[in-house]
């Protein structure tokens, strides 16, 4: 179970009594939902306290990327093809399974860009940060990781 360093602190004990459950639009990920909402029930995700995603491991990021900003902790299940960020995909004692996960915070990495008319952009990301160019000219990049040149 993952939480966050960006997201609130929930707040003491986590319960499982408001669950969102996010799924990836692999066919098996869906139905898995379906299921797994019947079961257990279904919030949003700015209402849960916890948020299952169902999928594989880009829907895991995906889905870390747009909650982290949320309390919730996400728990990954492995509905699509790799899953080396997920848990085994089990529909039955799920909130057992939640109650007994362990948990990790993580710290996503914060990009600050420059471009050459002094404009600046920042972004949070969970996995990696790219740069694309939009022309074919070279560009001149300059990183920084804690404040040293690299």
């Amino acid at each position: 179970m993952v939480r966050l360093a960006t997201s609130r602190p929930s707040g003491g004990r986590v319960t499982f009594e408001h669950i969102c459950f996010l799924a990836s639009d692999a066919d098996e990920a869906q139905s898995a939902a379906r299921d797994l909402r019947r079961r257990y029930g279904h919030v949003d995700a700015a209402s849960a306290d916890v948020i299952v995603a169902l999928g594989g491991d880009g829907f895991m990021l995906s889905t870390l990327h747009a909650t982290m900003n949320m309390p919730a902790p996400v728990y990954g299940m492995n509905r699509g093809t790799v899953g080396f960020l997920m848990n085994d995909y089990d529909p039955d004692n799920l909130l057992e399974r939640l109650a007994n996960a362990r948990r990790a915070i993580i710290n996503p990495l914060r990009m600050v860009a420059h471009d050459k008319d002094g404009r600046v952009t920042e972004a949070l990301a969970i996995n990696e940060v790219s740069l694309l160019r939009q022309t074919r000219q070279a560009a001149k990049i300059r990183i920084l990781l804690d404040g040293i040149e690299r």
